[in-house]
C-alpha cells in the first residue's frame, strides 16, 4: 500500500456505536490540536502513553474471558499485547527526540490514569466499541503523522539524526533520519487501524 492510500482508509460509522466512538475520537483530537498546535514531538509523547493502554487492556480481559469460558481466544490476546508493546517502543522513541518536559510528563501521567479506566469500563460494557475507538484513534494517528512526514519535507521540522532505540528496533539503516522513523511509526500505526476496525466488525 502506498503512503499516500494509507492516510485515506477511514472507516465510515454505521451504528449508534460507531458514532459514539467517532465522536470521542474527533472530541479528543480537537483537544490536542489546541494544546500541541504544530509540536508533533511533544504531542507523539503524550498521545504514545495512551495509545499503549488499549491493547493492555483488551489483551487482560480477553485472557481472563478465555479463562472464563474455557475457549480459545483465536489469537486476539497476543495481538493485542503486540500492540501494547509496539505503542510503548513508539514513546520511549519519541521520548528521545522530543525531550518533554515536566508539564508534560504530569500530563502523561494524569491522560493514562483517566484513560485507562475509562477504557477498561468502556471494554467491560462494550468490547466492539472499544475497539472501533482505537479504529479511529489509529486514523488520527496515521493523518498526524503524514502531516509531520510534510512538516519534514517542507523545512519546518528538522530531519534529526534517528535515535539508536529506533534503529534496532525497527532495523533501520545506521544513518536513518526522523523521518524515516516516522514512516516506520505511521505503518505500525495503520496496521493497528485495521486490526481493531477487523475485530470491531467481527464484534
Amino acid at each position: 500500500m502506498s503512503a499516500n492510500k494509507q492516510t485515506e482508509i477511514h472507516y465510515q460509522p454505521i451504528d449508534f456505536s460507531d458514532k459514539v466512538a467517532l465522536f470521542i475520537t474527533k472530541m479528543l483530537r480537537f483537544f490536542a490540536d489546541q494544546f500541541f498546535s504544530g509540536r508533533y514531538g511533544h504531542r507523539a509523547v503524550v498521545l504514545e502513553t495512551v495509545a499503549a493502554v488499549p491493547g493492555m487492556v483488551g489483551g487482560a480481559l480477553q485472557h481472563l474471558r478465555s479463562l472464563r469460558l474455557m475457549k480459545s481466544d483465536q489469537g486476539w490476546i497476543r495481538t493485542l499485547l503486540d500492540e501494547a508493546e509496539n505503542e510503548r517502543m513508539h514513546l520511549m522513541t519519541f521520548v528521545e527526540i522530543a525531550k518533554p518536559s515536566a508539564i508534560e510528563r504530569f500530563l502523561i501521567v494524569l491522560a493514562q490514569g483517566i484513560f485507562y479506566n475509562f477504557f477498561f469500563v468502556l471494554y467491560l460494557i462494550s468490547s466492539k466499541t472499544a475497539h472501533r475507538l482505537v479504529g479511529y484513534f489509529e486514523e488520527e494517528a496515521v493523518y498526524s503523522y503524514t502531516e509531520y512526514l510534510a512538516g519534514i519535507d517542507n523545512g519546518q521540522y528538522e530531519n534529526i539524526n534517528a535515535p539508536q532505540i529506533a534503529i534496532d528496533y525497527w532495523k533501520l539503516a545506521p544513518d536513518a533520519k526522523l523521518r524515516d522513523v516516522i514512516i516506520a511509526v505511521r505503518a505500525d500505526e495503520a496496521n493497528h487501524r485495521d486490526v481493531n476496525h477487523d475485530f470491531a466488525n467481527q464484534l
